[in-house]
């Protein structure tokens, strides 16, 4: 990463303006920014959008603000004096450090000496911590702690409670919106008089630079510069904006473009589980301005995507009031089979729990299985709960989260203090110990080995396709009307072939043919195994002579500078790029519809003979419409079967039955040639 980012900076000098990823931005720079022109360009438009009536600038009124000013500080007094001390300050409990000392003080859960505490699940112990930390009985009370402890009683009567999320998570997208408000305050005190430094988050607020980045170049060695080059060219004067607001605010970052995926970099950089602030320890919680900030979730951090509003409160300091949700406990018991992969395992999450109902609930997982699964297995599960309805899906800390912790580089002294911290406070979950029985408001199981290879579409992520079904499932598509299931293709046009020519090239579409494969999307490009078990059927495709037809747009974008470097570390990466996966970026594209445009003569040829072409991608949604508009038929699937996808050019095709292709010495190639093992996939990630 660290090269990439040199690369970057000597080719984009405004990218050096960036804070790093893992330093906070210095304080102490004078802001280069002012939004006032901004404002006044909105107050010059206001006769537009104002429908004849007298609009008066609050700017205009500041003789009648400054005299009602000490009955609005006579206020702000009383809600300061209603506000009182914190009546678990008796809670407060050190926690010691090996060899003396302490790592600080909590609030301690179990000094509360309630039995029904044993019995929540821990995504609720995480909700309680934070009342209780908070409470000041006017914000957050005690009554609302008494809700949160007897949950078993009320979390089915719709009651509300006040939460405060530990920090707020930006992306670009819908982040800037959020700056630009504080900009907005920051200039109505300058034209009030009074300081403007005043204005800032109260609580960390970290922005990822993801949501720009557009596969304009494909297939090509030079992509990913080529791409970046247009993105600063797009979106200089967001990220002039941007860095101004790096600077500018306290408790803010922004992670510079090119850096990767905003739920990649949390997990990796960004995720603490554990504060340490000023010796007040508490449990790591977020909330995110992306539906998929549930991410997080599988690093045992409470978290959840919600609107720009609720995101703005929370950097202020407010609380939210959110109801006090049901927990839907989830036991995943033994082991994935060989070649099942973790994309097949939350995909089959996802219908099961969309049959069941999850929604404005939380799901949490446990049982034996979780011993089986890493921690990139359970940030894939947890990464899809919009899509199964979910607020989160709660992986809680074990030590595998403890060895994820290691392995991205936090020290093993915060890591000591993260687990010495969630043993004390029961909020730590360690299966060779018996487990005490957890209340849930429901209950679901799902055994690992049932899980089977599929995909989901061709236009609802819920809608599960075993492998071995594909086939008959895209002819009932064609067939059926049109639908989530159904394209209503007339028989007699079912079998049309459009023949076109690709750059002097013979070439053909058909009803189901790939037209884009994509490695994307947060969901998997995180994974360890997906990625590198894509590298191996790339890697095995060639050797035996298969080549991906030149006019499937391909294209992998990492979620993050690691998975670029474990790529080339196992010489994998040069195979895919000869199956014409080059990188083309790091952030989220073809997931967001951030795919670019097809090829001239392949859009012609969809449009003029109306095919209903495929597009196949490792993400999380497929939306008709979502990732390309020519693409009717969106299939997710794991990266491998992206790259098998690819090179058999449709999605018509049973894979059991009939060949990819044709080998160098002649012979079919059918998938399970190129299939690589559980046993392969280990040795590369080893």
């Amino acid at each position: 990463m660290a090269s990439l980012r040199a690369a970057r900076s000597k080719l984009f000098p405004l990218s050096r303006t960036f804070a790093s990823p893992l330093a906070r931005p210095s304080l102490n720079r004078s802001p280069a920014f002012s939004s006032s022109a901004a404002a006044n360009a909105a107050r010059s438009t206001v006769n537009r959008w104002s429908h004849g009536v007298l609009w008066r600038s609050p700017f205009s009124l500041r003789p009648q603000i400054r005299a009602v000013a000490p009955f609005i500080e006579q206020f702000h007094r009383k809600i300061a004096t209603s506000a009182g001390e914190n009546p678990f300050k008796g809670n407060l409990t050190s926690l010691p450090k090996p060899g003396g000392g302490e790592f600080g003080k909590f609030y301690s859960l179990p000094s509360l000496n309630d039995p029904r505490i044993d019995r929540l699940p821990y995504s609720i112990r995480i909700l309680l911590e934070s009342a209780i930390r908070n409470c000041d009985n006017f914000q957050v009370t005690k009554a609302d702690v008494e809700k949160i402890i007897d949950w078993e009683s009320t979390y089915s009567k719709q009651v509300e409670i006040p939460f405060k999320p530990a920090r707020v998570l930006l992306q670009d997208f819908t982040g800037v919106p959020a700056v630009v408000d504080l900009a907005c305050m920051r200039d109505a005190m300058n034209k009030l008089g009074s300081d403007s430094n005043k204005i800032n988050p109260l609580v960390p607020v970290d922005l990822v630079v993801d949501h720009s980045v557009q596969v304009d170049v494909a297939r090509s060695e030079n992509a990913v510069q080529a791409n970046m080059e247009l993105e600063f060219q797009r979106n200089k004067e967001r990220f002039a904006f941007l860095k101004w607001g790096s600077t500018a605010f306290r408790n803010m970052l922004v992670v510079p473009p090119g850096s990767g995926i905003v739920h990649q970099v949390n997990l990796e950089y960004l995720g603490r589980v554990v504060f340490n602030n000023e010796g007040l320890l508490y449990p790591d919680s977020v909330v995110g301005t992306d539906s998929h900030t549930t991410m997080i979730d599988g690093l045992g951090v409470a978290g959840w995507g919600v609107g720009g509003i609720e995101a703005e409160a929370a950097m202020l300091g407010q609380p939210m009031s959110m109801v006090l949700p049901g927990v839907v406990g989830f036991k995943l018991s033994g082991k994935l089979r060989n070649g099942v992969t973790a994309t097949d395992l939350v995909l089959t999450v996802t219908q099961i729990l969309r049959k069941h109902g999850v929604v404005g609930k939380f799901v949490e997982f446990y049982g034996n299985g979780m011993g089986e699964l890493s921690l990139a297995d359970r940030a894939t599960i947890a990464n899809m709960s919009p899509e199964y309805g979910a607020t989160m899906g709660f992986f809680p800390v074990d030590h595998v989260t403890l060895q994820y912790l290691k392995l991205t580089g936090r020290s093993d002294e915060t890591v000591a203090m993260i687990e010495a911290y969630l043993r004390a406070n029961k909020l730590f979950v360690d299966y060779n110990e018996p487990q005490q029985d957890t209340a849930y408001s429901s209950y679901l199981e799902l055994n690992l080995d049932e899980v089977e290879p599929c995909i989901s579409g061709p236009k609802r992520p819920h809608d599960r396709v075993a492998l071995k079904e594909m086939k008959a499932d895209w002819h009932s598509c064609l067939d059926n009307k049109v639908g989530f299931k159904g394209f209503a293709i007339p028989k007699e046009a079912q079998g049309k072939v459009a023949k076109f020519d690709f750059h002097g090239q013979p070439a053909e579409l058909k009803h189901g043919s790939v037209v884009i494969a994509a490695i994307t999307s947060c969901t998997n490009t995180s994974n360890p195994s997906v990625m590198l078990g894509a590298g191996l059927v790339a890697k095995k495709a060639h050797d035996l002579g298969l080549k991906v037809k030149p006019w499937v747009k391909t294209s992998l974008a990492p979620g993050s500078g690691v998975v670029t470097k474990y790529l080339l570390q196992s010489g994998l990466q040069k195979y895919l790029n000869e199956q014409g996966f080059n990188i083309v970026g790091f952030g989220c594209t073809t997931c967001i519809g951030n795919s670019g445009d097809l090829d001239e003569s392949v859009s012609s040829a969809i449009s003029e003979n109306d095919i209903v072409a495929s597009a196949v991608l490792s993400g999380n949604r497929n939306f008709e419409g979502r990732v390309h508009p020519l693409t009717r038929a969106n299939y997710l699937a794991s990266p491998p079967l992206v790259v098998a996808y690819a090179l058999a050019g449709t999605v018509d095709i049973d894979f059991e039955k009939e060949p990819l292709g044709t080998g160098k010495d002649g012979k079919n190639v059918f998938l399970r040639d190129i299939w690589p093992s559980t046993e392969e996939i280990a040795q590369c990630v080893a």
